[in-house]
């Protein structure tokens, strides 16, 4: 890769390496189901964006000095990350991890190749560069160069900075756990909330489109019965993890004619049959 070959770009080979370190983190198993997704994907977040953008603004070595650079790097990702997200709700993809990590990384090459060109435009001296092994040294020497007041300022800055990431981290490892519940519903033919079968013939094959999402935070076993008239029709065990989703067509057979007969669906929850967890009902009339 032509960043690999120039010393100049040290900071922007190791953002590129970050973001498909991310990609692969979160794509492919096992890293997926390791920390290294989590500690990769804040960083993502909160960090990296940023720093390609700022990288491509200033790429000469005296435009901002290292801590305004980290402090802007922050505080322009938690800008670019809503933004994108903004875009992703108004196309087919949705605002969804993959979508969004897709986007964000093709934000930062990009950034990244502006970066490059732009500082290989400048002359070598006044190249922005990272000196790993003096940033210690560096950074001392910025501090010393401030007035009192700017220390204070600076010292200020850097703590809000690594209170605001340690918060960050301790709400992602202990989400808040809200409300249990599991929705329930049905759809019509063309997969839509109309449609519904009206007239059945007894003896005949109906069928209707049953959805169930777990949102009870555990694994829970269902059991869904459908029945007409208080007359079963049809019955179905289903185990669903949390956060997950069923979705099939349920076929049943009407046995007796009638009018204005009530269609029950009818879902229990871990083999409580004393009384239907959730319940929907269709009106119907069968011939």
């Amino acid at each position: 890769m032509i960043l690999a070959v120039v010393p100049d770009n040290k900071d922007i080979q190791i953002i590129v390496f970050l973001v498909i370190l991310t990609f692969i983190s979160v794509v492919f198993y096992p890293l997926n189901a390791t920390p290294v997704r989590t500690i990769l994907g804040v960083l993502m977040v909160l960090f990296i964006p940023g720093y390609a953008l700022i990288a491509a603004l200033f790429p000469k070595k005296g435009d901002i000095d290292g801590i305004e650079r980290f402090a802007l790097s922050l505080g322009l990702s938690i800008a670019i990350v809503p933004l994108i997200g903004l875009v992703l709700n108004f196309t087919p993809f949705g605002i969804r991890p993959l979508p969004v990590l897709v986007s964000l990384s093709l934000f930062t090459l990009v950034m990244c190749l502006a970066a490059y060109f732009r500082r290989m435009e400048l002359p070598e001296n006044e190249r922005f560069t990272v000196h790993f092994s003096e940033l210690h040294s560096s950074t001392k020497g910025i501090m010393d160069t401030k007035s009192g007041k700017d220390k204070v300022l600076t010292i200020i800055l850097i703590l809000s900075i690594i209170v605001s990431i340690f918060m960050l981290i301790y709400v992602i490892a202990t989400p808040k756990q809200g409300e249990k519940f599991t929705e329930f519903y049905i759809l019509g033919d063309n997969g839509k909330a109309e449609g519904y079968p009206s007239l059945m013939e007894a003896g005949k094959d109906s069928s209707v489109i049953v959805g169930i999402v777990n949102h009870e935070y555990i694994p829970v076993n269902y059991t869904l019965e459908i029945s007409l008239n208080n007359d079963s029709l049809s019955t179905r065990r289903i185990q669903l993890m949390y956060n997950s989703t069923w979705e099939e067509r349920v076929v049943f057979t009407p046995r007796e004619r009638g009018d204005d007969m009530m269609l029950q669906f009818l879902l229990f929850k871990e083999g409580n049959f004393t009384e239907p967890y959730r319940d929907l009902q269709l009106q119907v009339d069968v011939k």
